[in-house]
């Protein structure tokens, strides 16, 4: 059974694709601009190998953002930005971090909001327009 969806549903599912893509540009833009800064913030949070570690984001955001813009492979994306999205606030803004700045907090509980999203993309998927066929289940599995 094909799910026929709205005008405002398939402007929602794009512009949210958008902003999930916009994020992970700009994450993998501001590593690419200066991977040294990157790596030392992975090496301040205590992570081994940081510049190759900063390398591994970088690649990981980058596919992320072909995923979301091409919807392809979407929800597996989805989930797996999840689960960097929240690996991230624990890392590097979780409860160890909240008594030297309380904005830690903040940042911390942002995650989450984003989490969230990402988790409802992965369960309701990419939408039926501007998605690529490669990665989606066919109409059998669905």
């Amino acid at each position: 059974m094909e799910n026929i969806q709205s005008t405002w549903q398939t402007a929602a599912i794009l512009i949210a694709r958008l902003i999930f893509a916009a994020v992970f540009l700009m994450a993998v833009s501001f590593k690419l601009m200066d991977m040294g800064a990157t790596a030392s913030y992975i090496a301040a949070a205590g992570f081994p190998l940081p510049l190759f570690l900063a390398w591994c984001a970088a690649a990981l955001e980058a596919l992320l953002v072909i995923a979301f813009l091409s919807g392809a492979f979407f929800i597996p994306a989805a989930i797996i930005a999840a689960l960097y999205v929240i690996f991230l606030a624990f890392s590097f803004h979780g409860p160890s971090h909240w008594t030297g700045n309380q904005a830690e907090f903040g940042f911390f509980v942002d995650h989450f909001t984003f989490v969230a999203g990402l988790l409802f993309a992965a369960v309701h998927g990419p939408g039926s327009v501007l998605v690529a066929t490669v990665g989606r289940p066919s109409a059998e599995t669905e």
